[in-house]
């Protein structure tokens, strides 16, 4: 499906660089509302759906979730319309549904991957340091962001990161040294996910630009310890990607927990970077938070700054049936990493989540076994459920927060 819509959305483009008739769409209003528009004289019934329009609430197994709405477009002499209410600064993305079949809007070439699915994007802004503002490329300095390899003994691997520094970085004479920032995807995510979908590097540069952020290098690491990197950009080609990243492939070696001392040593030998906890921060998105969780807990002292976003945290070889604080009060050698890793007083330990998350009640059983054991933590709770409206909020936050 998605190389249908790609095939759809190339000819569209076609048509419209030879002269073809396109719509303007999206139109992006003064109030905030936005209009979107399809021209299809032949469809029977256009839709549009995506973060555009509130969400429709649902229960699963007695959890609050956000289920996607989808709305009706009105047709004018074969051209369909839809206009939102007024919508708060923000990223927000959607696609059309023609009778049934989902497509992307040929008038509008921003889009991005969420694992398999290819969505349209816009960005509504109303004022200087918004959200819609945070999100988007401004006139400040900019870092860089590339891609680079490293080998990782313990993934018998030779892996993908990318890597932002800060404006300046390459400067002939530049020999400061800066903190580093790890930031991890959620599950059928790899390391174009964060630059992508959670506009790290705009939040980056126009924080630092503001002042609100110490100029710092961000790695955003592949977190499917069974491929190297993104699907098209290593030897396995053009494989269809999943929720399981890197299905198909034989297993991996060692977890990202195991194996990240790799990424830090190749950082931390081919950039100049500040070690030492003080400037050494590491978080992650649902998958991610899980392995900053367990990464945090098998170096102790290692990072001073620990985020959590949406975290699927667990305890290895453990039930979690009776929740969270359940299976950790049985756990003698879990209770010894979390009693060694709070003993080193990370300056920062950030938990935060959406209200209607599936993983919600699981964050809450961490919270209370943190409660029970007298261990700080600082916790953001925001509308919303498992979503990267809600994480790009998490990391501006926290980035904020580390190296202070």
């Amino acid at each position: 499906m998605a190389a249908m819509i790609l095939v759809a959305g190339s000819a569209f483009a076609q048509q419209s660089l030879m002269g073809g008739q396109t719509a303007k769409s999206p139109e992006i209003n003064p109030d905030g509302s936005v209009t979107f528009r399809l021209i299809a004289p032949k469809a029977k019934r256009v839709q549009i759906t995506g973060d555009i329009i509130p969400p429709i609430p649902a229960d699963m197994n007695g959890m609050r979730m956000d289920m996607p709405a989808t709305v009706d477009m009105v047709e004018r002499n074969g051209v369909w319309e839809y206009t939102t209410a007024p919508l708060e600064p923000e990223l927000y993305s959607y696609v059309f549904k023609v009778d049934g079949t989902t497509t992307l809007d040929p008038s509008n070439i921003y889009m991005y991957r969420d694992v398999a699915t290819w969505s349209n994007i816009l960005i509504v802004t109303k004022e200087k340091g918004d959200k819609g503002d945070l999100y988007s490329v401004n006139k400040v300095p900019h870092g860089n962001v590339a891609k680079v390899w490293y080998d990782s003994p313990t993934l018998e691997l030779s892996r993908r990161l990318t890597v932002y520094t800060p404006a300046g970085y390459d400067n002939p004479g530049n020999k400061t040294k800066y903190p580093v920032l790890y930031v991890l995807h959620g599950a059928g995510g790899d390391e174009d996910a964060w630059p992508n979908l959670g506009r790290a590097a705009q939040i980056l540069d126009n924080l630092i630009a503001a002042g609100k952020v110490k100029p710092c290098i961000m790695v955003m690491p592949n977190g499917n310890t069974n491929t190297s990197a993104a699907p098209g950009e290593w030897s396995a080609g053009m494989y269809a990607t999943s929720m399981s990243g890197g299905a198909g492939f034989p297993p991996a070696k060692a977890g990202m927990p195991e194996s990240f001392g790799d990424i830090m040593k190749y950082v931390e030998t081919h950039y100049r970077v500040l070690t030492g906890a003080k400037n050494t921060a590491i978080c992650g998105l649902s998958m991610g938070g899980g392995h900053t969780f367990q990464t945090s807990l098998l170096n102790p002292g290692k990072f001073g700054y620990i985020g959590l976003f949406s975290a699927a945290v667990s305890i290895p070889g453990a039930s979690m049936q009776a929740g969270f604080d359940q299976a950790a009060s049985q756990n003698a050698e879990f209770q010894a990493r979390m009693k060694a890793m709070f003993a080193a007083k990370p300056s920062l330990y950030y938990i935060a989540i959406g209200e209607t998350d599936f993983l919600y009640n699981t964050n809450a059983s961490l919270r209370k076994y943190l409660d029970a054991n007298g261990y700080p933590y600082e916790y953001r709770e925001t509308p919303g459920g498992h979503i990267w409206r809600n994480w790009r909020v998490y990391l501006t936050e926290f980035a904020q927060r580390a190296f202070k």
